[in-house]
């Protein structure tokens, strides 16, 4: 049996993520019960725990392309769905190494399989279709992570019991990457491969033939990855605070800027459906975010912070939809060329919030616990999404793009 559905294929894609996340989020929140079932309560453990799911991201989203030129797209989603399933080990680990490595893998398959969103969804996907399979892969992690925190109990229950709990989600994971290797990726799709003879199909091939040599060394000449991963550094930079610093100076509306994010993924995909224009969601979201970043973090207010938290969560993930579409409607894009595009952005991205989250910890350590220094850093960062939408190409028709500011040409 042959998988050529492309929705069966979307399916499988995101309720993989959603997996990854369901056994990131369930080990997170158990790792307390499995490192005291190990008898190890250090610090230096749980930090170097925290460092490899850091180094997972970076090394996983880097080699993403290399991986795929080697394997094919097909294959090294595969792997990244078999890596997720290593979670297997986590909770019945006899050791720390092996709990180490076991989490080290996780990170490196979830890494790893962001990356080939994009690529998968060029490949079966219309262009008029894509925002909204961007916009429902864009929710994934989202939608897992609040299944877990609103049903683990539940979840426990019905399995008997944490450990089990864990195992069901990475035997599930397992079970998709067996219905994976069932997709037909050796028939062309509509989406890949217009017919023969149409313009369409002549653009398509011109394309092929002229990224076909498009590695990491022209993505990181190309100006278009730096100006577009920058563009996003910010917005990473302060959502991974927002989880790690701002619950020990006192605010705790990190989950409500989940939740709001869902509800602002389904409304950017409604839009950017509808709204062919890119840019101007990107900028005039990222202004408000960060109006709002500072509201958040210097509001003594609990009513003001859950305000500026539920707006927050909101316009963090309404652009995201447009974010992810831009790449692919640019001029002589492929799934080989989008893979490195994506790689590097990811990677950039993450290199660059490991050195900001440093920065903020020391900052808050060098004025004696004191925060504001650090909000204010964080809030400063988080204008990269508005400051360099001014940089990034407008992809939609010139009548259609009329009213946005002007724009840098893609490289």
């Amino acid at each position: 049996m042959r998988i050529h559905n492309k929705y069966a294929v979307e399916a499988i894609v995101f309720f993989s993520y959603v997996l990854f996340a369901m056994a990131w989020v369930g080990a997170t929140a158990n790792m307390g019960a499995i490192m005291a079932a190990m008898g190890i309560e250090t610090l230096a453990a749980a930090s170097m725990l925290s460092g490899s799911v850091t180094v997972a991201k970076i090394v996983g989203t880097f080699i993403a392309a290399i991986v795929a030129v080697r394997l094919g797209i097909k294959a090294a989603f595969l792997v990244s769905a078999l890596m997720i399933g290593v979670g297997l080990l986590t909770p019945f680990a006899p050791n720390y190494e092996l709990l180490l490595i076991s989490r080290f893998v996780v990170g490196l398959g979830g890494a790893l399989m962001v990356v080939y969103f994009n690529p998968i969804v060029l490949r079966w996907f219309e262009p008029g279709e894509r925002p909204v399979i961007n916009g429902i892969n864009a929710v994934a992690f989202n939608a897992g992570t609040a299944v877990v925190l609103w049903l683990i109990e539940d979840l426990t229950a019905l399995f008997g019991g944490w450990e089990n709990t864990l195992s069901a989600f990475s035997i599930a994971s397992i079970v998709l990457a067996g219905l994976w290797m069932l997709v037909d990726f050796d028939t062309p799709t509509a989406a890949e491969q217009p017919a023969a003879g149409t313009e369409a199909g002549a653009k398509r091939k011109a394309a092929n033939e002229e990224t076909q040599g498009y590695g990491y060394g022209e993505g990181l000449r190309d100006s278009f990855n730096w100006r577009y991963a920058l563009s996003y550094s910010g917005v990473l930079c302060f959502y991974i605070c927002l989880f790690t610093f701002y619950p020990k100076a006192g605010i705790t509306q990190g989950s409500l800027v989940m939740w709001a994010g869902i509800a602002g993924t389904l409304a950017g995909m409604y839009f950017s459906r509808r709204v062919p224009a890119r840019i101007p969601v990107i900028r005039w979201s990222g202004l408000i975010m960060s109006v709002c970043v500072a509201g958040l973090s210097f509001s003594d207010s609990e009513l003001y912070r859950s305000a500026f938290g539920l707006v927050l969560g909101f316009v963090i993930f309404f652009p995201v939809t447009a974010l992810v579409t831009l790449p692919q409607e640019l001029p002589r894009m492929t799934p080989e060329r989008i893979t490195v595009v994506f790689s590097l952005f990811y990677s950039i991205s993450y290199l660059i919030s490991t050195f900001i989250l440093w920065l903020f910890g020391w900052l808050v350590d060098s004025n004696g616990g004191d925060f504001s220094s650090a909000f204010s850093m964080i809030t400063l960062v988080s204008t990269t999404l508005f400051i360099g939408s001014f940089f990034l190409p407008e992809t939609a028709p010139k009548k259609q793009a009329e009213a946005s500011a002007p724009i840098a040409e893609s490289a």
